[in-house]
């Protein structure tokens, strides 16, 4: 990167810069008329001169213009204007010469603004670029939240200072001169006055700002460090918990920002001390003016226009000063960020940029081996990790790579999907070194997973097509106002330097995936899912889901005939009590209190827990039927019992994920409100407290907690009370809730629970269980399975992807990789999160479902579990970094050599 800004800013602005430059000159036009004029208006009609005769005219805009050697040229006679006349002229010319010079400072400032912004995104774009040019080894160490907050915040600054680069000393250094030379013109005297308080502010003022440079750059990297340490505390949170170092950090944190506080505190007593000196020189200059000023108007060397105008342009001057000064200190201050950048953001050993230039058309298939020749791997901390290998696979290969952890096999498969470099020797495919190969060639011929699984914020299905998204294949049509801001944006991408990619278009290589289009692209999705048996797991995510109002239609159009399904299955099986059905007539002992009290699902959070027991008209419904002393009377009995049975138990214990209405961290809060509620009346209670207590009713389910407090009359009251709640129901609660109805699809509620429409009995230990595995066979045999399926891609899968297991990450990430039919298909102990059995079956499944179509990819595989080796035509042995044996299983087997003991 260039070291230097200004150089920097110049090399892609400099026309811009020209421009903006002349604009500016062209400025000080105006803007030394507008000192000049108040002088005239004073010194004219004002005080009278040239208007001592009555009726005495004076010409009004009379143009002479002075030239060297010639004399004075002139060119307009004017305007004869009486005395009033011409003061009304002058200050019209005046307001005029105010409104030019603000339309110059506004076009000036703006135009420098844009400029600035542009050349910010031009910065913020190269570091980004950089950071994908990075080495992998360079990832290692560094912070993600460091170079995030560098991209984001330190580079802020540079945005401001951009367009001010050249434009602010001309514009402020030419008014500065510009009132100077005015004053000069007017006093010598008093000239000389003021070019000596400048030049006392020029020199002591930027000295004295050199700590606060200083300050400013330890605040920046202590902020830094901040930042970083931040986001290894989000990254480790459960490091943290399990290791009980939560106060540790809080020391290290408080020590941090205690330190931080100290050089701002610094800061800022030095910065304020700077601008009292600064303010002191610029009030110390008019109190000269005042009195040597009036000195010599009392002497008559000095009229009384004359002071008007000197001190009327002194009032322009110690601003446009103070800025350039200030400009003087964000130039060395925003210099030195710059600087820091670039040394974070510089290395030699940056990947090219033609590796990564985009390519459109279709890579071909490679036919060359794949080899490592001398190849030696070492960490990044100089350990060795491969010692002088050299190998070969050949297209259509299956190779297993075993050995013990530390044996440098997962070293070797990461050197063959470039993620370590080699220190020595070379991998190469074709007989050309891979790390000379276009990313398009290894990004679509090549394909790798390994246990280090990344998913990106998103849904499934972004994440799963990702590995296909290599160029913008099918662009998109814009019309109207879209096509206008499309060709802004355009114009704006290339002005900054950005590339001009429309991520809006179709970016999916649906041919590598084997699909036509988007419209069969599931036919390919659904066998990769099927291999690494992500598609049940998947069909559960959707089965969670809420789906709106309007999005797949056919699937909600079709719930009730679902439902009706699912209860003719329950009864052909005999299992009609393992679902009870929500009954408009019927309290559902199955579901909780508050569902049977609403018969619906709730839209937001007004209609929920405590908020619930707060509402005035549900209180008047309890109250009616006389259920709001029986509710809260019933939340007493919850929480004695509750306090009874769970008070002594640690918070993790697994009793209280079967507790609905109370957490661990509750029961604290109750004993202390029970105690508080001794001995009062229901009436005497607070509002805030019976809420508390009444809210613990809603959540009570009789065949579960089995305290023995629903009666036959008390769930009559509550389905009365059902009925009374919707006659009259407010027009503000009627968006919060969703009734249920069986003849619907309940929008507010998941899609299991609008195939349900009812409670799985709490007798069955195994009933949700049993309930899936019935509902997805009845998806599938009405045809459904595949949209609900691709409802489940839709799930977002949260920050990296944790909203998910481990092991749902690792099918995905090999899901991704063989999703793009790639010649060489590397994995990299990819399923070690699951259990044995479960990497049996899916790596069997991967195999057969990579050799589909009779697809003959080679398949290098560093497996886990050496029994596996019978699955491959030929096993790589690695012990201690080096290549201890390399045959067939059977060769190898009959041996007495490494991959032998690795059997027993």
């Amino acid at each position: 990167m260039e070291p230097s800004l200004a150089r920097y800013i110049w090399r892609h602005t400099w026309r811009q810069q020209l421009w903006i430059l002349f604009v500016v000159a062209l400025s000080m036009i105006p803007y030394f008329m507008s000192f000049d004029l108040p002088k005239q208006i004073v010194n004219g009609p004002i005080q009278g001169a040239g208007f001592e005769q009555p009726g005495a005219t004076q010409p009004f805009l009379a143009i002479d213009i002075p030239l060297p050697l010639i004399g004075n040229v002139h060119i307009f006679d004017g305007f004869q204007l009486s005395r009033t006349q011409h003061l009304i002229g002058l200050s019209l010319v005046f307001l005029l010469l105010v409104i030019v010079n603000g339309l110059f400072k506004l076009y000036i400032n703006t135009y420098k603004g844009r400029l600035g912004e542009r050349m910010l995104r031009r910065i913020r774009f190269e570091l980004v670029d950089r950071v994908l040019r990075f080495p992998p080894a360079h990832f290692k160490r560094v912070k993600g939240a460091e170079i995030a907050t560098m991209i984001k915040d330190e580079v802020e600054p540079l945005g401001g200072f951009i367009g001010d680069a050249f434009v602010t000393p001309a514009q402020l250094g030419g008014q500065a001169i510009t009132a100077l030379v005015f004053i000069i013109i007017q006093s010598f005297w008093l000239g000389m006055i003021a070019a000596f308080i400048v030049g006392i502010q020029l020199i002591i003022i930027p000295q004295m700002r050199k700590r606060l440079i200083r300050l400013g750059r330890e605040r920046q990297l202590t902020a830094r460090a901040l930042s970083g340490r931040v986001g290894e505390i989000v990254d480790g949170i459960g490091a943290i918990h399990i290791n009980d170092t939560s106060n540790y950090e809080r020391g290290d944190i408080a020590e941090r920002l205690g330190r931080i506080y100290k050089i701002r505190y610094d800061l800022y007593q030095w910065k304020f001390l700077v601008k009292f000196i600064n303010n002191f020189l610029a009030q110390v200059t008019p109190f000269l003016f005042y009195l040597v000023g009036g000195l010599f108007a009392l002497q008559g060397r000095l009229d009384i226009g004359q002071l008007v105008a000197v001190i009327n342009a002194y009032k322009d001057l110690p601003s446009p000063l103070k800025d350039l000064i200030d400009w003087d200190q964000n130039r060395q201050d925003v210099q030195v960020k710059y600087a820091q950048v670039v040394e974070q953001f510089s290395m030699s050993a940056l990947i090219d940029e033609k590796v990564q230039t985009l390519t459109i058309e279709p890579v071909p298939a490679l036919t060359g081996a794949l080899a490592a020749v001398n190849l030696s791997l070492t960490d990044d901390s100089g350990a060795r990790l491969v010692e002088r290998v050299s190998v070969q696979i050949n297209p259509g290969e299956s190779v297993a790579i075993v050995g013990a952890a530390g044996s440098g096999a997962e070293a070797f498969a990461e050197s063959f999907g470039k993620l370590l470099w080699p220190e020595s020797g070379r991998v190469a495919a074709g007989g050309i070194d891979i790390h000379e190969l276009p990313e398009s060639v290894i990004g679509r011929r090549f394909a790798y997973a390994s246990s280090e699984a990344y998913l990106f914020q998103g849904t499934l299905r972004d994440n799963l097509l990702y590995g296909l998204k290599h160029a913008p294949l099918t662009s998109v049509t814009y019309e109207g106002a879209a096509a206008a801001q499309r060709r802004w944006s355009v114009d704006e991408a290339q002005m900054a330097g950005n590339p001009d990619y429309d991520t809006r278009s179709d970016w999916i290589d649906y041919l590598a995936a084997g699909a036509t289009g988007p419209d069969d692209l599931y036919h390919a999705i659904r066998p990769v899912l099927d291999a690494v048996a992500l598609s049940q797991e998947i069909l559960d995510l959707a089965l969670r889901t809420r789906i709106e109002d309007g999005v797949h239609p056919n699937v909600t159009s079709r719930i009730v005939e679902v439902r009706e399904a699912l209860r003719r299955r329950l009864a052909d099986e005999g299992l009609d009590d393992l679902v009870a059905s929500f009954e408009p007539g019927e309290y559902n002992p199955q579901a909780t209190v508050g569902e049977n009290l609403l018969f619906g699902a709730a839209t937001g959070p007004a209609m929920s827990g405590k908020e619930l027991a707060r509402d005035d008209y549900f209180l008047s419904i309890l109250k009616a039927d006389g259920l709001d002393e029986a509710l809260y009377t019933m939340g007493l009995e919850i929480a004695s019992n509750a306090i009874e049975l769970f008070a002594d138990l640690p918070p993790d214990h697994p009793f209280f994920q079967q507790l609905a209405f109370m957490t661990a961290e509750d029961i604290p809060q109750y004993q202390q409100l029970l105690q508080r509620l001794r001995g009062k009346s229901f009436d005497a209670v607070s509002s805030e407290d019976r809420a508390s207590i009444v809210k613990l009713s809603f959540a009570y389910i009789e065949p579960r907690h089995r305290f023995g407090l629903l009666t036959p009359d008390l769930m009559q009251k509550i389905v009365h009370a059902r009925h009374q709640f919707y006659e009259s129901l407010p027009e503000r609660l009627r968006g919060a809730i969703e009734r249920y109805d069986p003849q619907r699809y309940t929008t507010a509620a998941t899609l299991m629970d609008n195939v349900l429409f009812g409670r799985i009995s709490a007798s069955q230990p195994d009933g949700p269980e049993r309930i899936r595995s019935i509902v997805r066979d009845l998806l599938d045999a009405l045809g459904l399975h595949d949209e609900v399926l691709d409802i489940g891609l839709d799930f977002n899968v949260g920050v990296g992807g944790r909203r998910l297991t481990g092991g749902q990450r690792q099918k995905l990430d090999v899901a991704r990789a063989l999703l793009k039919r790639a010649d060489y298909i590397i994995l990299n102990r990819p399923l070690s999160a699951l259990d044995q059995r479960s990497q049996d079956a899916v790596t069997r499944n991967v195999l057969e479902e990579i050799h589909r179509d009779d697809r003959n990819p080679a398949v290098i595989w560093v497996l886990p579990n050496p029994h596996l080796a019978d699955l491959f035509e030929r096993v790589i042995v690695f012990h201690a970094g080096e290549l201890a044996e390399d045959g067939t299983h059977e060769t190898l087997t009959a041996g007495n050599g490494i991959f032998t003991r690795l059997l027993q």
